[in-house]
């Protein structure tokens, strides 16, 4: 059972307080992918990265996950990057130099889920050709999940972000957003409102509150998680390793249908994403966990 995972994958240059940056591989469906193989998902990434020392190291890193790479063509001039500098409290803010522009994509019939996100869905020329596939993926039946996770540094206009979210949703039977995608996307609504309504026409709908934890819900059941217990190192790929957590629970269970799922369910799997997201905050960069961390 193959998950294909679309979208960027770039060096996340990390800037702590009084220290030297630190490169960590990220982008986030390249956290999605990596997390999902750890969690014994095969899992291929399509991506666009660099012949330099950087997309070496992306490469090592996806090879050593047992992540397939699909490396999409036009090969760019240098692997993209996004400087990460963290606050006190762990929390990053972001800086863009990143290419998005495949010339083609692989096709949905041969896998048997794709999760795209991020900024493979808002950057063009890229984003056109990801809409596509997600439209043909509904057409023919097979999962799609999606995380928008807005990123306003690299596209500035909220606008452009909903009409993406218009455009892909509607084609998802599992979304998850953070609390901060809400806020950018649907401003005003409460995540537990907003889990509740999304899920009504979306199938199965996260939304990850930080230290406040997790609503999960679908048309017919709603679950509230707290927060699992942990030190934060920072929370760089949490919210990815959420997502790939999400994907490896439905992955196990064959891809349950929203009405399949009642209270119960939707709070084993939100814990179980959860926990996955609190192993990351307790490690530098996105490092999420594999299968063993996850089991008591």
């Amino acid at each position: 059972m193959t998950v294909l995972v679309i979208g960027e994958a770039l060096v996340d240059v990390v800037q702590r307080p009084g220290r030297e940056p630190e490169p960590h591989a990220g982008g986030s469906p390249f956290n999605v992918a990596v997390g999902l193989a750890r969690l014994d998902v095969p899992t291929a990434l399509a991506a666009q990265i660099g012949p330099d020392r950087y997309g070496d190291g992306l490469r090592w890193h996806l090879a050593d996950s047992d992540v397939t790479l699909l490396e999409l063509e036009p090969v760019p001039e240098r692997t993209s990057t996004a400087a990460a500098t963290l606050a006190d409290d762990g929390s990053a803010t972001y800086e863009f130099d990143l290419t998005w522009d495949p010339t083609g994509l692989p096709d949905p019939a041969e896998v048997d889920a794709v999760h795209v996100g991020s900024l493979g869905t808002a950057l063009e020329p890229g984003a056109t050709l990801v809409a596509d596939l997600v439209l043909a993926a509904d057409v023919i039946g097979v999962p799609v999940s999606y995380d928008p996770n807005v990123r306003l540094a690299v596209e500035p206009d909220p606008e452009v972000w909903r009409r993406v979210f218009e455009a892909i949703a509607p084609h998802a039977s599992i979304i998850k957003m953070s609390d901060e995608d809400a806020a950018a996307l649907f401003p005003g609504e409460e995540p537990a409102d907003l889990a509740r309504r999304l899920a009504a026409d979306h199938g199965i709908v996260a939304i990850t509150c930080g230290g406040d934890g997790a609503v999960i819900a679908t048309a017919g059941a709603f679950a509230s998680v707290p927060p699992a217990d942990v030190r934060v190192v920072d929370t760089i790929g949490a919210g990815d390793s959420f997502m790939a957590a999400m994907l490896a629970w439905c992955a196990t269970y064959d891809w349950p249908a929203a009405d399949e799922l009642d209270a119960t369910e939707l709070t084993d799997l939100a814990m179980y994403a959860s926990s996955a997201a609190a192993i990351t905050c307790s490690r530098p960069g996105a490092d999420p966990p594999h299968t063993r961390d996850l089991t008591p």
